[in-house]
């Protein structure tokens, strides 16, 4: 899964067995907002931060949506579509994961 460095240190602390693993809102608001080192100390909440995401990674970067998709782990509705798509796109993801770090400013 790609995950920037800074994703890296900040769910560490939650190491579980086996990966991935899902992340409630609930979870995601104690990392955002728990001090650092183990969270990021930062007086947000994570309401629409998928679709806040999603909006940057369309308005903001050349990335193609099947990348974003993929990102966001939508299922693809298309049986046909999703019957050939096999790859992660891996690669893609790692750019993406680094250009929205960078846009946050982490």
């Amino acid at each position: 899964m790609p995950l920037t460095a800074v994703a890296v240190v900040v769910l560490t602390p939650l190491s579980r067995k086996e990966q991935p693993f899902k992340l409630s809102e609930k979870a995601m608001l104690y990392l955002v907002q728990k001090p650092a080192p183990k969270g990021l100390g930062l007086p947000f909440t994570v309401h629409g931060f998928r679709s806040s995401f999603r909006d940057w990674a369309a308005e903001e970067t050349e990335t193609p949506n099947e990348v974003v998709e993929i990102a966001l782990a939508h299922a693809i509705r298309n049986k046909a579509e999703a019957a050939y798509r096999r790859g992660a796109l891996l690669d893609r993801r790692w750019v993406l994961m680094d250009e929205w770090q960078a846009y946050l400013g982490l």
